[in-house]
């Protein structure tokens, strides 16, 4: 028997989280095929088959293990199940995870409705909206007695136990990620002293530049022009320009730096994640988008490493995807600011006298005001919506024919 231990992830994770078996007890393995899939309080790491041969699981999905435990075993002598196919290649797949935008809203796909053939026959005759019916089924399929019943309760919902007026309670032991979550919040509010300042952008030229060039941008760079790449690069600018912003207490030292490493607050299943860009301020437009879909899929898919979630200098997290109009966010310790972004909403707005219909966004920046003082915090902001109403400015931070005339 081999024995398949739990493996050294970074110097200060101890424990981890067994998420799930990908495969099962009595399974044959490859050498080198993922069995199964662990979560740290920072990141989702896989653990593969040393050796090829039938699988003992030791563990259940859910457990807390410390590094270094037995999580599985495997009988290298075992022989290999007659019919047992070598692993087929990976096929490849186009990654199409979208930038979250504050104009983003989920679709409805009829096609991707898990149900029996009359169930989805009678939600197509009757209309109904398939997020109104709780399926019973396995896993999440929907029955047709779920369809009657939804029917027979128009304007009643029932709770994912099935059953209405339930008095049901459950209990579920947090995941390593969301402890982690809960102890930084926790952490950030008692150690900081947080300040949230507001300001609101005008959204029109950004959007009407996507709308003239979103197309070519797309067919020459591959990838959408989205909005977290004007805000990405606004901020790097302005974290140039206000250096106390882009900075953070260490003791009684104050850690300055001359780099943007922000970091994008990417909402998943199982939390919260915030992946970092690096080096913001050297990147062009094509690269701060792919970079920002590159970290947004392997967040949805458990695949983003240590690497990708350390450092950062900066915050920028996007509520607008969600609907928010107004939040203060909360600091990313031990960064001392945050970005927040929220929804794109038409208001009437007066411009030179005149009441006009302007796409409007409001932007929060939560500081932590033991380094950072208001006159810095507010002239950020203001730095940051001037460079997002002129988009122009983003070139090279100041404006064309000012530079031109050398004013």
């Amino acid at each position: 028997m081999i024995d398949i231990k739990i493996p050294t992830i970074g110097e200060s994770i101890t424990e981890v989280t067994l998420l799930k078996w990908v495969k099962k007890e009595g399974d044959w393995v490859d050498r080198d095929e993922v069995i199964a899939e662990l979560e740290s309080e920072k990141a989702t790491f896989e653990v593969n088959a040393e050796k090829a041969g039938i699988l003992k699981t030791l563990a259940k999905e859910g457990d807390t293990l410390t590094i270094g435990d037995t999580v599985a075993q495997i009988d290298e002598t075992a022989t290999k199940p007659a019919g047992k196919s070598e692993p087929a290649p990976a096929q490849p797949t186009t990654p199409n995870p979208q930038p979250l935008t504050p104009s983003a809203t989920p679709a409805t796909v009829v096609s991707d409705i898990k149900a029996t053939p009359v169930a989805s026959a009678i939600i197509a005759d009757k209309k109904i909206n398939p997020a109104e019916i709780t399926p019973s089924g396995t896993g999440g399929r929907i029955l047709k007695q779920d369809v009657l019943e939804a029917l027979s309760h128009p304007g009643k919902k029932a709770f994912a136990g099935g059953e209405l007026f339930t008095r049901n309670s459950r209990q579920e032991k947090m995941s390593s990620l969301r402890r982690t979550i809960a102890r930084r919040l926790v952490e950030a509010k008692n150690t900081t002293a947080m300040l949230t300042t507001f300001n609101e952008v005008d959204m029109t030229k950004i959007m009407e530049v996507r709308k003239q060039y979103k197309d070519k941008f797309k067919e020459i760079h591959g990838v959408n022009l989205g909005f977290m790449s004007f805000f990405a690069k606004a901020c790097a600018i302005a974290l140039g320009e206000w250096p106390s912003v882009n900075a953070y207490i260490d003791g009684d030292q104050i850690i300055y730096h001359d780099y943007a490493d922000i970091s994008i607050a990417v909402s998943t299943p199982r939390g919260l994640t915030v992946p970092v860009i690096r080096n913001v301020e050297s990147l062009g437009m094509a690269d701060i988008e792919k970079k920002v879909v590159e970290l947004a899929g392997k967040a949805r898919d458990s695949k983003l490493t240590t690497e990708d979630l350390q450092g950062g200098t900066f915050t920028i997290t996007n509520g607008g995807v969600f609907g928010s109009l107004m939040s203060t966010p909360i600091i990313n310790i031990p960064q001392s600011a945050i970005l927040g972004m929220h929804k794109i909403q038409d208001r009437p707005m007066a411009i030179n006298g005149q009441v006009v219909i302007r796409p409007m966004m409001y932007l929060a920046v939560s500081y932590d005001h033991r380094i950072i003082d208001g006159k810095e915090s507010v002239s950020f902001l203001v730095r940051v919506k001037e460079l997002l109403e002129n988009p122009e400015l983003l070139l090279m931070g100041k404006d064309p024919v000012k530079t031109l005339l050398e004013l």
